[in-house]
């Protein structure tokens, strides 16, 4: 049973012989090392080409605006990883991107799908009535629209304003913030409630108008996250909290299934 269509393992990122490494066509060594910030190095690596510096302004700019989240659910992951087993860093890096889907991290990608759906259906140039028929498309389908709304920004997400200024003083392309805000505008029509964009509607809307892949959007937030996940688990090693994480929820803990049987009530005593 074959998977996929190639036949015989082929890559176009990098090679290496006894003397040199070659990464997208360019040396590692004399080329890229001292050369180019990581940034630039992601973008070349994923893409395979050279980012213009206002490619550079954007995607530094999203990977710094959703690196740090405090302690959702996948840094306590970490750390009470890393707490149970100190020798398993890496372990611990994995458990807070393994949850990486459609609720954290992933959102991202599923709004640059959206958004890429409305830029193709808006043909005649009115994204507003392409938005909302794209969107009452999602609500009629039960799937979310994702990007919007957030637990605690009610108003907008203060980042999204922060990234759609690098956008304009870069002089992108504004496509996909325009149709980021037009969702925006139909959601109350559609959903009944104001849900504003948050920074997983951002970073694709800045993302798509510089030329990133649909594909790699998802590859963003956990390549940032994963950063924040370190400066995590190095205070993890520092000032451990894991256990007292996983301590707090024992004690919050509610059982509510079915009691064990009392034993003296079976012996007829």
């Amino acid at each position: 049973m074959k998977i996929g269509k190639e036949v015989i393992p082929r890559t176009a990122i990098s090679t290496s012989d006894e003397s040199s490494i070659t990464v997208r066509g360019a040396d590692l060594c004399s080329g890229l090392i001292g050369r180019i910030s990581f940034t630039d190095y992601f973008h070349l690596l994923v893409t395979g080409r050279a980012a213009s510096p206002a490619v550079t302004a954007i995607l530094d700019a999203t990977l710094v605006a959703i690196a740090e989240h405090g302690l959702v659910p996948s840094v306590q992951a970490s750390r009470m990883t890393l707490a149970a087993a100190p020798d398993a860093f890496q372990g611990a890096v994995a458990a807070g991107i393994l949850g990486c889907g459609s609720v954290i991290l992933g959102a991202s990608e599923d709004a640059g799908r959206l958004f890429v759906e409305i830029d193709a259906r808006a043909t005649d140039g009115d994204i507003d009535a392409a938005a909302l028929a794209v969107v009452r498309s999602h609500r009629e389908a039960r799937r979310p629209i994702p990007g919007y709304g957030h637990p605690l920004h009610k108003a907008r997400d203060p980042r999204v304003d922060a990234l759609f200024a690098v956008a304009r003083d870069q002089a992108i392309n504004l496509r996909f913030v325009d149709i980021a805000e037009a969702v925006e505008r139909v959601i109350p029509d559609v959903v009944g409630k104001d849900l504003k964009l948050n920074v997983s509607a951002a970073i694709p809307a800045l993302l798509l108008g510089v030329g990133f892949p649909l594909e790699a959007l998802r590859g963003v937030p956990i390549l940032a996250r994963t950063a924040g996940l370190i400066a995590h688990l190095t205070e993890e090693l520092q000032r451990s909290i894991g256990f007292a994480l996983s301590y707090q929820a024992t004690r919050d803990a509610v059982f509510d299934g079915s009691p064990a049987p009392d034993p003296a009530a079976g012996s007829g005593r």
